[in-house]
């Protein structure tokens, strides 16, 4: 095996994606390395690729939708052996001791690391991170489906699972994107009356291949009114990042209604909080999951064939797949294949 691998880095805050050739990382005590396969395209690695986070360190190699095969472990680590399937997402690992981490919601750790921003991620032939930081995979899996659920796939089904809808509740999904695409397959598959929420007629036909009921063109009626003439939402899942967007749903709500919001906008959600008092309404944000609930979205998503639709990239063109996926050029997820 040669020393060196090819990765795709980020030299400087702003710059442009270089390819280099860069020594294989040797795993620490409690770390493992990952021979990988696939990395998916988030919109999140604008922030390593812009210096948006403020903690980056440069050169940094992006990427946090990473699958692979286990190729090395650290002399700490019992739990993974070479050969096995993992993946690694957005949540990099946690300290254990903070107060959060006591409590076992590890998400929230103080000391959280982020793939691809703390240390270097997926857009890379080899990768290494900390054993706690890593899902299995399962062999129903192909590594480039895999790699776009161990972000899009756990944001949108950590959610909803988490929600208080249960199945028979109409559940809204507004917008037929990146993250909606999959957000609709789960609430298919997990028994909710599904609505799709988007701009225009193009991605009808999609959303209900996907398991849409209804389909709300939201250029030609208000989507509020439409929720409201199928009895008011349980969960509106807002997944398209538009300020705009996620107040025009508010009044869709049902009684104990809630908007969840996993896109993020970068302007302030104007809420009427009359509408929310009326239904006992309430408009909240969800972020992703640790690597159990990865291993949960990945394992549903086997059980009940919850794919992505993807484009995949070579790794020496990652730069493209990163400019047609802020354009929002790709259908739905980009993944690169080292």
């Amino acid at each position: 095996m040669s020393d060196t691998m090819r990765a795709v880095e980020v030299p400087e805050a702003g710059a442009e994606f270089e390819t280099v050739e860069k020594p294989i990382p040797e795993p620490g005590p409690e770390e493992v390395r990952i021979d990988v396969e696939a990395c998916g395209v988030c919109h999140s690695d604008e922030m390593t690729k812009e210096g948006v986070y403020p903690r980056i360190e440069y050169p940094r190699v992006p990427g946090h939708e990473v699958v692979g095969r286990v190729d090395a472990v650290g002399d700490d680590v019992t739990e993974w052996e070479a050969g096995d399937r993992v993946g690694v997402g957005w949540h990099g690992g946690h300290c254990f001791t903070c107060d959060a981490c006591r409590r076992g919601d590890f998400i929230n750790c103080e000391n959280a690391e982020v793939t691809g921003i703390d240390f270097d991620g997926g857009y890379a032939e080899y990768t290494v991170a900390p054993h706690e930081a890593l899902a299995a995979v399962p062999d129903a899996l192909d590594a480039a489906d895999a790699a776009p659920l161990l972000c899009a796939g756990i944001t949108t089904f950590n959610a909803l699972r988490n929600s208080d809808a249960r199945p028979g509740d109409l559940v809204a999904v507004q917008g037929v994107g990146g993250l909606g695409h999959l957000g609709i397959q789960y609430a298919a598959a997990a028994g909710f009356e599904v609505v799709a929420l988007s701009r225009g007629t193009a991605k009808e036909t999609q959303a209900r291949e996907f398991g849409a009921d209804h389909y709300v063109d939201t250029e030609a009626e208000e989507p509020a009114e439409a929720l409201q003439r199928l009895g008011g939402a349980k969960v509106v899942l807002a997944t398209a990042p538009s300020s705009a967007a996620i107040e025009s749903v508010v009044g869709g709500l049902g009684t104990d209604g809630e908007v969840l919001a996993v896109g993020i906008p970068a302007e302030p959600v104007d809420v009427n909080v009359g509408a929310l008092v009326g239904v006992r309404g309430s408009v909240s944000g969800w972020a992703s999951g640790t690597a159990r609930d990865s291993q949960d979205t990945l394992e549903f998503s086997a059980l009940r064939d919850v794919t992505p639709e993807i484009e995949t990239f070579d790794l020496a063109d990652a730069g493209e797949a990163y400019e047609r996926m802020l354009e929002s050029d790709v259908r739905f997820r980009a993944v690169l294949t080292p």
